[in-house]
């Protein structure tokens, strides 16, 4: 940051008319400052040895090397704090997915149609982004592990195992927590309902990128779909999603509720139906994320018996969801990233496979109260 404390942008789009959009939009918040602009990743490169910026905020399509190749060398070379900007196209949305699986920290998505009139209602979100960004904990991801083998099918009769069920909502910086995670994981599972903050579109896609990578079944929720053994249900996005009781173990309600904590789907909303319906057959789990959604259902998770984790500060991009969760006291324990899947299989009853050894008793911390 400068010396008066502000965040130094740079913008890299191939359009004047988004350049000087972003520019005017980002120069309201008193908090940053734009000390560049770039049309292309060639220019950008020069600009960021030049500017030193803070944050970048980086188109996802543009003529010669795009985004994402840019993004890819960036990473590697110097890693530092990156906003994409992204069209609603399912081309746009496959390619944002991309470059949060490269380590972009968050994304911000066009307007359809009226790029100025639509630009000028998103001043907040774009800001918000931006400044979370520049706070962010910008990490190079291990390479993702193969599946692990299956658990032997026995266990999956079992009625405790039935009656499992685990819950995880993510918001800033949870695409790569939640692939971590589910790509450690036995198809021998319980089910698993996951709210992670994403636009139409962009859900799917990542149920789908998820499912190529895992052992277990991962899919966009549908309303009324049973919540089975080796599933994993990411909830639409702009539409909640809760979990019922049925006959046979969980099913998940999806439906057009009205935004809660500004979000839709909302964490909160899937962890106090877990709570409701599960009790301490749930497990609960709140990762990386900015604001305070999930913090209330994990409580409340918690007050019905269920086993309660958040990830630790050093792990997250974005603390903001487990801090406000752990200051509720929803979290009985506090874990880093690498060590959640062993913690979801321990929980089960599984023995654990593929979890990293660690150096540190810092790995998992239980919480007091």
């Amino acid at each position: 940051m400068t010396g008066h404390g502000k965040i130094k942008v740079l913008v890299v789009d191939d359009s004047a008319l988004m350049r000087q959009l972003l520019s005017a939009i980002l120069a309201e918040d008193p908090a940053i400052e734009v000390v560049g602009a770039a049309v292309n990743p060639l220019i950008a490169r020069e600009k960021i040895k030049a500017l030193k910026p803070d944050v970048l905020t980086l188109d996802v399509e543009m003529p010669g090397m795009d985004g994402i190749t840019f993004l890819q060398n960036l990473m590697r070379l110097r890693p530092m704090p990156v906003v994409m900007v992204s069209s609603l196209t399912e081309k746009g949305a496959d390619a944002t997915l991309r470059a949060l699986a490269l380590g972009a920290v968050d994304f911000v998505t066009k307007p359809q149609s009226g790029l100025r009139e639509g630009m000028q209602a998103l001043v907040d979100e774009i800001c918000g982004k931006v400044r979370a960004a520049a706070r962010a904990h910008v990490r190079s991801l291990p390479p993702i592990a193969a599946p692990p083998a299956a658990t032997p099918a026995a266990l999956a009769g079992t009625h405790m195992l039935r009656e499992q069920v685990v819950v995880m909502g993510a918001s800033t910086g949870g695409t790569q927590a939640i692939t971590e995670i589910l790509t450690m994981l036995p198809e021998q599972c319980p089910g698993i309902a996951i709210v992670q903050h994403m636009p139409p579109k962009f859900t799917a896609l990542f149920a789908g990128h998820l499912d190529q990578q895992c052992a277990l079944e991962v899919r966009e929720a549908r309303d009324g779909e049973r919540l089975g053994w080796g599933v994993a249900l990411i909830a639409p996005g702009g539409r909640q999603m809760e979990l019922v009781k049925d006959s046979d173990g969980y099913a998940v309600r999806v439906y057009d509720g009205a935004p809660v904590n500004m979000h839709r789907p909302s964490v909160d909303v899937l962890f106090e139906s877990a709570a409701r319906c599960a009790g301490r057959n749930a497990l609960g789990i709140i990762l990386t994320g900015m604001g305070g959604d999930g913090a209330r259902g994990l409580r409340a998770m918690k007050e019905a018996g269920a086993h309660t984790i958040a990830q630790d500060e050093a792990t997250c991009v974005i603390f903001g969801m487990p801090e406000q969760a752990i200051r509720l006291g929803g979290a009985r324990e506090v874990a880093r990233l690498e060590r959640i899947a062993g913690n979801i299989v321990r929980w089960v009853g599984i023995p654990a496979q593929h979890e990293p050894s660690s150096g540190t008793d810092a790995a998992q911390t239980p919480v007091s109260g």
